[in-house]
């Protein structure tokens, strides 16, 4: 199998890929019960060469609900009713992935509200101080 490339010294190796083939469910016909055509890519994430410190830890956030018991992340494309199309799919998805977890987040630049969202803040709170002077009644009757 051959590596994927993710960026300018970013590799995934292919000794950290592991391919598994199994039937799928959905289109296909008869072929559905006879060629396996589902692909489950599984990517050991500590062996990805070229991350930054920061980036790997990127990506271990971004993939934390994506890994199986033993840390690998778990990639599944059943879109086609190709399999080499279907491995074509999931070695993508990986590799935007890692691609995602390369580029450092943009800071947030603080920005102040708008005049209106100010004023429309204000009115819902002089309607809700109102409704609330409202149920109050009179205090007079006691």
């Amino acid at each position: 199998m051959e590596p994927i490339l993710v960026c300018r010294g970013v590799v995934v190796p292919p000794d950290a890929l592991r391919v598994r083939f199994a039937r799928s469910s959905g289109p296909g016909g008869q072929n559905v019960n006879k060629v396996a055509t589902k692909v489950d890519l599984r990517v050991d994430l500590s062996r990805i060469e070229g991350l930054s410190e920061p980036a790997r830890a990127r990506l271990e956030h971004a993939t934390r609900r994506r890994r199986d018991a033993r840390g690998l992340l778990v990639v599944v494309s059943r879109r086609s009713r190709d399999q080499y199309r279907n491995l074509q799919d999931a070695r993508a998805r990986v590799q935007s992935l890692v691609a995602e977890a390369v580029q450092p987040p943009r800071r947030r630049r603080a920005t102040e509200p708008s005049a209106a969202s100010r004023e429309a803040r204000l009115r819902s709170k002089r309607r809700l101080s109102e409704r609330k002077r409202d149920r109050q009644g009179d205090s007079d009757d006691e």
